[in-house]
């Protein structure tokens, strides 16, 4: 179980992140991770210099934030062990909702508050990125083109012009619809893999856009056996990945 030596606070603090994941994607992945704990309110993720590997998760109440740091201290989240503690503050969207009247500091002063957040990692970890800071810069390209790779055990069953049709009957395969054009393999991974027996995601466009005109993305997920599908089907059709998208997931 996480411990922390700070004040309990409904703003947690995240590091050791793996730095080489693009900003908008990071926060799709964490609100996928974590919003089963609790409703989140915001998310501050930057990939500047200063907060590279660092974010801040804000809930809308203390018990979100606690059960989400005992359930995933130390969790692996893109090969990196997640280090979570409480913020040693609280967050301007809090503030702002405890008090209409709050009015956040000038930048400079906002600058210094961060600069103290920073510290609890101490030198070594800033040593830590300093060493990998070329070699990440160099692997970065290489990974935007790694998110179209397709797992082996799908890449001849999916088509891009025409999407497998649902069944009533279960299967070991699912089908995932309605995901919006951020969603990835790996994005999708998070939800999944918490599932006993999850074996890989094919991530594609669909043939067809939804119900607004607008292009989305399908899946499919591969599990070990129709019973250990079943139990993620239960528990993940209608999940919310955004506003205004919902998830399906079928039997294929």
């Amino acid at each position: 179980m996480a411990s922390s030596s700070n004040q309990p606070n409904n703003t947690l603090y995240l590091n050791n992140l793996n730095d080489k994941v693009n900003k908008e994607e990071l926060k799709i992945q964490l609100y996928a991770l974590f919003t089963t704990y609790g409703k989140i309110i915001d998310i501050v993720a930057s990939k500047s210099q200063a907060m590279r590997g660092q974010a801040f998760l804000v809930f809308n109440d203390l018990a979100g934030a606690t059960s989400a740091m005992r359930a995933c201290e130390g969790m692996m989240f893109y090969e990196k062990p997640i280090h979570i503690d409480y913020a040693k503050t609280k967050s301007y969207v809090t503030l702002r909702r405890d008090d209409p009247n709050f009015v956040p500091p000038t930048a400079a002063n906002a600058s210094s508050m961060l600069t103290q957040k920073r510290q609890r990692d101490g030198e070594a970890a800033d040593g830590e990125r300093n060493a990998k800071r070329e070699k990440s810069e160099e692997e970065e390209e290489e990974m935007e083109i790694d998110d179209d790779d397709e797992p082996a055990e799908l890449s001849n069953t999916f088509s891009s012009t025409t999407a497998p049709s649902a069944s009533q009957q279960p299967s070991a395969r699912l089908l995932c619809t309605n995901l919006p054009q951020e969603v990835t393999d790996d994005v999708l991974a998070v939800l999944f893999q918490q599932y006993q027996g999850f074996q890989a995601t094919q991530v594609t466009w669909s043939p067809t856009p939804n119900a607004d005109g607008a292009k989305v993305k399908i899946a499919q997920v591969s599990f070990e056996t129709p019973e250990l599908a079943s139990v993620a089907k239960t528990a993940l059709d209608g999940f919310t990945l955004k506003k205004g998208w919902i998830m399906g997931v079928a039997f294929i």
